[in-house]
């Protein structure tokens, strides 16, 4: 009996705007091992389809689902060094070096909230939610061969290795995504969004049962981008 009034009370005021775009960036990313990997941030590029459906402001919040469709390219860095804090050199006295690059198809999908101008001007928004990625591939980079830590003479001060030689085994990705940034709308020009985000993984890229090497071995990254989104229906 109370439905119809509840259903009545809405304090939002209805919107329908849909918008698609594209977007690009730059990510740095790292992967979580354990046992650890001493690691600098791996850079790649990222970019691909945005898309953005405006359902309500309330109050003074503008409410949004907004979800993207991206290339990625991921990985990790190794930091080799020495117990002294040394770069460890080859055998042609190059400093050591070693990089995994994976190449994801990415696809986040967040709950976008905005504060401000809802049209020409500019507002702050947050938006946060789930993402899954796909591996299309992946290729390695190195200047030394396969390290024997008992007899070469390399002194690490991390001795993992194991890592260097086993091919990603799992190519299905998952976890949760959070960004917050500036946008800039005018209702000729369309939508200018310009947005820091930050993705933490909760699969793994190699097995972690008993029977694995790594407990863990997430992917994180920070993501640097801006997307350029125009309206396909707009209701106010």
């Amino acid at each position: 009996m109370l439905f119809p009034l509840v259903a009545n009370a809405q304090v939002g005021d209805h919107r329908s705007d849909f918008s698609i775009g594209v977007n690009g960036g730059y990510a740095l990313s790292s992967v979580g091992f354990d046992p650890k990997v001493s690691q600098t941030m791996h850079g790649g590029v990222t970019g691909g389809l945005s898309m953005r459906y405006v359902c309500e402001k309330y109050f003074n919040t503008i409410c949004s689902i907004y979800g993207e469709v991206n290339y990625a390219s991921l990985g990790w860095k190794q930091d080799i060094k020495t117990a002294t804090d040394q770069k460890v050199t080859n055998v042609n006295g190059n400093i050591e070096a070693y990089s995994r690059t994976l190449n994801y198809l990415q696809i986040p999908v967040f709950a976008h909230l905005a504060w401000g101008r809802e049209q020409n001007g500019c507002n702050f928004f947050v938006q946060a939610g789930p993402q899954i990625g796909i591996m299309l591939g992946e290729s390695t980079t190195k200047n030394y061969d396969a390290p024997n830590l008992s007899t070469d003479g390399t002194g690490r001060s991390n001795r993992v290795v194991k890592q260097e030689d086993m091919p990603i085994e799992k190519k299905f990705d998952y976890g949760i995504a959070a960004g917050l940034g500036l946008e800039y709308n005018n209702r000729h020009v369309g939508h200018i969004l310009l947005e820091a985000r930050y993705y933490l993984g909760l699969g793994n890229i190699y097995g972690n049962t008993k029977r694995d090497y790594f407990g863990r071995s997430n992917l994180s990254n920070i993501v640097l981008k801006a997307t350029y989104l125009f309206d396909i229906t707009r209701s106010k």
